[in-house]
């Protein structure tokens, strides 16, 4: 036994780990023990029993061992213990060692668990709750370790024929489980399911007394419950009825059930009521009795193992199901009239059903109370139901994610005939969104079907029909943009083509065959124009967003969206307005074009397929050509039936002053048609061939074919469709290998900031003709006359001057003009004057105020603008990292990155992040750059940095002057870097205004080690030099830097007479400090110090010679001086200041073995 009282603490452990382990050492040791044993004699009744026993008879010691009836007895009192987890770790271990013991009978255990668990009056609440749990728990262990129904007899009886179960013990097994569940409402449920674990013990047994057993159970179990079902019986009548078909159930059933089988459909009315536990007529009164909780009861377990049993998928019963769920879910518990709380158990019901049910049979469990009362909750989180609602979204979206096949079956539902087209809107979630992006490619394409099946259902109401499509159309738009779905080639083009058909013709005849017939597309006069502009948009913006312009680096996943067999998305929609174009006999266009614009188009179909065929390196920009401009002409198809001016939102460029009469959507195609021509010539081809593709070439003035390319993608990014915005950035990322310093410079050009008022101008200016040169400089010139006197700066007050002066001449009154003393000649206004004055001087003011409006939208416009053109820079920087273009870049980056506004942020942080993250970090070097023009650039940085504003502005200046420093190392101009470097070294130092600061030297130090060395010098020259004892505390840790890294790249005499000397410098500037001549902190002299015990161990690496850097001497007169100082005594027995002599004694030594 003393091996075992130790592991009766952990069973009561809080860890299930713990009280398992005490578990199984427990019944181990037990085991061994009882194996062990000699069985006594058999006690008779009137003999004297053991201390430990809990009755006089109970017979345990006559057959088992004496450790063995003392841990049954010590677990059977466990029970009733409340300490931490002792229920369920002793009941377990009883489990476990009645399963192994065959020297026990079940009437022993049942008497000896009803003897320990009586209640005495004198017991508290408490205790008496856990006397009432100790018989619960301890009648469930007889019942799971199968003692209740063993056949075996007593392995070591006297009597043979004594057996470890009876008929009799069952019976009262089940007597005092219906007592306990009459004693207390709160252990019904858990008796009466405890009931049902000693009938399914007695079924699944081959027991001799199995019909009695079962027959005694509908005799006790139907007299207590006569007339009044519950959850309970019905749970017991599921369970006995497969066991006793014999049985006269209509009889048992009647007059509750009408059918003799409980769960039969005329049945289920009846289950509904019993199941929804509301016997009154008044719910709402019955459901706050206090007797509901969260939980569903046990008995829906045993109806769902009934019908949809997972063990044996052949027996389920799906057909009938649907019925029942039907009946006693949709219409009881999600009725009407039924509470919250009945609802909350319809929503567990649905989740259990949910992973029960087949795929192809999800349908029935979206029915229609179900999906209002979902929907009503899922809608406001101040729903009492809103948590629960939430929780069948994740579960479902699980089930999708376990098996994305079914997702198309459950949006049909969300969206059906119970649920709502707008059912991710009503809810106010994206539960659809979320399914769709779970779904794989074949559910994408089924519901896409669906969708245009759904086109075919006429509704004699335009309006809804009209709201229908509009539905449709937004959902294949959503297909698209959700980057989370699966992008597959066939059903993209499908969407596309489905916009394209709705959006650009009209449907004359219905084909059995082809694009049209893959599309559902039939005549329909019911399709609208407002539908039709709404196809067109999404068509445009679906392409915008099928058009990534994103470089794919090494190891990136670059998206795939944007192109499918090196084909993009415009060329394909394209092929498609091609097709139709020719297919007069089912289709018609909706705008036929003119003959001067059939002569242009065919021109560009000629420049496109010319395009085609270009190979090479040039074939990425022949690509991107061709890109411009198929999306030019597909934008301009668009915008000609929206009945908007083409022009308006395409091109805003600088192109030859003869074409500036022509349409500017015209201008693009040929400017397109031009580029090609010049950047595409067919050499190589056959004269015939080359006369056919050939265009005239620019004058030595026009401007470069790639110029005239990015002036039109400018002008895309000045209009706000997001469609020309994604043309003009993937057409770019295409032909940027042939960016030219031009390019550059026409880009970087659109960065520069201009005044607000001349961008309204600019606007104005656009809706007006040109006027001749002549009209011009008259206008000049009488500009110049009448402003003469004033200003830029002056113009607006002056305007706004004249418009008080005519508001008062208007009114009566004159305002006081030039120098006037005639004052008795003042006439005054009255109250009337006075008024109609203030009304005039109003509106004058409210006119300045929208003026003033008008130049803030301006500027934003301007702003975004800029954004945009960064775009263009970023993909420049990611696609030709080596380009000797990325240092034209610089200058205008500086620019946005220091200089710009508050109102301006996203602009300059944007601007920072390409020049740290883009150029500053390039890792190969770039090719073929000009010397000269990179040594203005660092100079200009270094002149910037000298005056810096801000600590980010200095550090975005030091990250770009380290980029052009190592572009100069790599063209080996070394001396233009450090003579730059020398400078800014100087200013440091010697200009208290100076920005710099000591990192912008450390970086570079850092970077350039060897260049780092050779500013040594300079630094400790200028260091006498410095404005105060804090600057030249910072040149010396420079030095200290340089010590640290660079030491390397000298030589040993170098490096040795170097330390020569900064030790001398060192020595100079503690000494006046100990003079009082410069004011220095102890933490400054103690990094003086770590800066010559540096000195000494990098003289020691470096030769022989190190004597001569060290002057034992002068240290030591240096430290008298420190001691004898009132200022430093106190620190003189620092580290700081005993660390140099303990060196000049090491020096002393070295010098002697020398």
């Amino acid at each position: 036994m003393a091996t075992t009282l130790s592991l009766f603490w952990n069973l009561s452990s809080a860890s299930k780990k713990e009280r398992i382990s005490a578990t199984v050492k427990l019944v181990n040791s037990l085991e061994k023990f009882q194996g062990q044993h000699t069985p006594k004699p058999e006690v008779s009744p009137g003999s004297e029993d053991d201390e430990e026993n809990v009755g006089p008879t109970d017979g345990l010691d006559v057959l088992n061992a004496h450790d063995v009836v003392y841990s049954i007895r010590r677990l059977i009192r466990g029970l009733a213990s409340s300490r931490e987890s002792s229920r369920l770790g002793f009941s377990v271990a009883l489990t476990e060692l009645l399963s192994r013991l065959d020297t026990v009978t079940s009437a022993q255990i049942i008497s000896m668990i009803v003897d320990g668990s009586k209640i005495q009056g004198s017991m508290t609440g408490q205790e008496e709750r856990d006397v009432l749990f100790a018989r619960l728990f301890g009648l469930a262990t007889v019942i799971h370790s199968g003692l209740l129904v063993r056949q075996t007899p007593l392995s070591t009886s006297p009597s043979s024929a004594t057996n470890s179960s009876s008929l009799e013990s069952y019976k009262e097994l089940v007597n005092h489980l219906l007592v306990l569940a009459e004693k207390k409402s709160w252990l019904r449920e858990c008796a009466w399911w405890t009931i049902g674990q000693a009938i399914d013990a007695v079924i699944k047994s081959s027991v001799s007394w199995k019909e009695e057993a079962l027959a005694s159970t509908l005799e006790v179990v139907y007299e207590r419950e006569k007339d009044i079902w519950t959850p309970e019986t019905v749970a017991i009548t599921l369970k006995l009825q497969p066991a006793m078909p014999k049985h006269d159930w209509k009889s048992t059933l009647t007059p509750t059930f009408k059918d003799s089988t409980i769960l039969a459909p005329a049945n289920f009315s009846s289950l509904g009521r019993i199941l929804k536990e509301t016997p009154g007529e008044d719910e709402w009164q019955q459901s706050n009795t206090g007797t509901w909780k969260a939980q569903l009861h046990y008995v829906w377990n045993i109806i769902f193992d009934s019908f949809l049993p997972e063990s044996e998928p052949g027996r389920r019963r799906n057909a009938l199901f649907q019925e029942f769920f039907r009946v006693v879910v949709d219409e009881t518990l999600f009725g009407a009239s039924s509470s919250p709380e009945r609802k909350f158990w319809g929503f567990l019901v649905f989740k259990k059903a949910l992973r029960r049910v087949d795929g192809t049979d999800l349908p029935m469990l979206f029915t229609k109370n179900f999906m209002r009362s979902w929907i009503n909750h899922l809608s406001h989180k101040d729903r009492h139901l809103h948590k629960i609602s939430l929780d069948v979204v994740k579960d479902i979206q699980n089930v999708v994610q376990q098996n994305p096949e079914l997702g198309y079956t459950l949006i049909l539902q969300l969206t059906g005939i119970h649920g709502s087209q707008q059912f991710d809107k009503l809810t106010r979630t994206k539960t659809v969104e979320s399914i769709l992006s779970r779904m794989d490619s074949d559910g994408i394409m089924k519901y896409i079907q669906s969708l245009l099946e759904q086109m075919d259902e006429s509704n004699n109401d335009a309006v809804a029909e009209e709201a229908k499509k509009i539905w449709i159309a937004d959902q294949f738009t959503a297909l698209v943009r959700n980057g989370a779905i699966p992008k597959r080639e066939d059903w993209i083009q499908l969407i596309l083509n489905w916009f394209t058909v709705q959006g650009l013709y009209l449907v004359k005849r219905k084909s059995t065959k082809g694009l049209l017939a893959a599309l559902r597309v039939t005549p329909s006069s019911l399709v609208s124009e407002n539908f039709r502009r709404i196809c067109r948009g999404k068509l445009l913006g679906c392409l915008a967003d099928l058009t990534p312009s994103i470089v794919s680096q090494k190891g990136d996943k670059a998206l795939k969206e944007g192109t499918v067999d090196d084909e993009s998305w415009i060329s394909k929609v394209f092929t498609v307005v091609n097709h139709l174009d020719k297919d007069s006999k089912h289709v018609a266009s909706l705008l036929e074009p003119s003959q001067e614009e059939q002569l242009l188009l065919q021109q560009a179909h000629k420049t496109i397929d010319h395009l085609r065929q270009v190979d090479g390196e040039m074939r990425e920009v022949a690509r991107g050509v061709e890109l411009l401009l198929s999306a030019s002409l597909l934008h301009r198809r668009c915008a000609n039936l929206d009945d908007d001016e083409p022009d308006a939102g395409i091109l805003e460029a600088s192109v030859s002053s003869t074409l500036c009469r022509i349409s500017l959507i015209v201008v693009v195609i040929q400017t397109c048609i031009a580029a090609a021509a010049t950047m595409f010539s067919t050499d190589n081809k056959s004269k015939n061939r080359r006369k056919s593709h050939t265009i005239s070439q620019p004058d030595s003035d026009s401007p470069k074919p790639i110029d005239m390319l990015v002036d039109v993608l400018i002008g895309f990014l000045e209009k706000s469709t997001s469609y020309l915005r994604a043309m003009a950035n993937k057409t770019f990322l295409c032909v940027a290998s042939a960016a030219t310093e031009t390019t550059i410079d026409l880009i970087v050009a659109q960065l520069e900031r201009r005044n607000p008022a001349d961008l309204v101008a600019d606007e104005e200016d656009e809706t007006e003709s040109t006027i001749s040169e002549d009209e011009e400089e008259d206008a000049e010139c009488s500009d110049e006359d009448n402003n003469s006197d004033f200003d830029d700066g002056n113009e607006a007050a002056l305007e706004l001057r004249m418009k008080i002066e005519d508001a008062l001449k208007a009114n009566g009154a004159e305002a006081a003009i030039g120098d006037t003393d005639e004052e008795s000649d003042e006439e005054l206004v009255d109250d009337e004057q006075m008024m109609a004055i203030d009304e005039h001087l109003a509106e004058v003011f409210r006119s300045r105020s929208g003026d003033s409006k008008q130049n803030v939208n301006a500027q934003r416009e301007a702003t975004h603008f800029k954004n945009r053109v960064l775009d263009l820079v970023d993909i420049f920087t990611r696609k030709m990292p080596q380009s000797p273009h990325n240092l034209r870049l610089v200058l205008p980056l500086i620019e946005l990155a220091t200089k710009s506004g508050n109102d301006e942020r996203q602009l300059s942080d944007k601007a920072r992040g390409i020049l740290n993250n883009r150029l500053a970090k390039l890792k190969d070097p770039l090719q073929e750059v000009d010397q000269e023009y990179a040594e203005t650039i660092l100079d200009e940085l270094h002149t910037r940095a000298r005056k810096a504003h801000s600590s980010d502005a200095l550090a975005t200046l030091s990250h770009c002057s380290l980029f052009i420093c190592r572009v100069l190392t790599n063209l080996g101009c070394e001396n233009s870097v450090l003579r730059l470097y020398r400078e800014s070294i100087a200013d440091f130092m010697t200009r208290k205004a100076s920005s710099l600061n000591i990192t912008f030297f450390k970086d570079f130090i850092t970077r350039n080690p060897a260049l780092g060395w050779r500013l040594r010098d300079d630094v400790l020259d200028t260091s006498p030099k410095a404005i105060n004892a804090y600057r030249k505390c910072q040149a010396f840790q420079l030095l200290n830097t340089i010590l640290t890294l660079s030491t390397s790249a000298g030589d040993s005499q170098d490096v040795l007479s170097f330390i020569l000397k900064l030790h001398t410098s060192v020595l100079h500037f503690i000494d006046s400090a100990c003079d009082d001549q410069v004011s220095l902190s102890a933490a400054q002299i103690k990094d003086l110090f770590k800066l010559v015990m540096l000195g000494v161990r990098q003289a020691s690496k470096v030769g022989s010679s190190i004597q001569n850097v060290w002057d034992p001497g002068a240290w030591r007169t240096l430290h008298g001086r420190l001691v004898a100082s009132k200022r430093f005594a106190v620190l003189s027995s620092g580290i700081g200041f005993t660390s140099p002599t303990r060196h000049t004694t090491q020096f002393d030594s070295i010098k002697k073995e020398g």
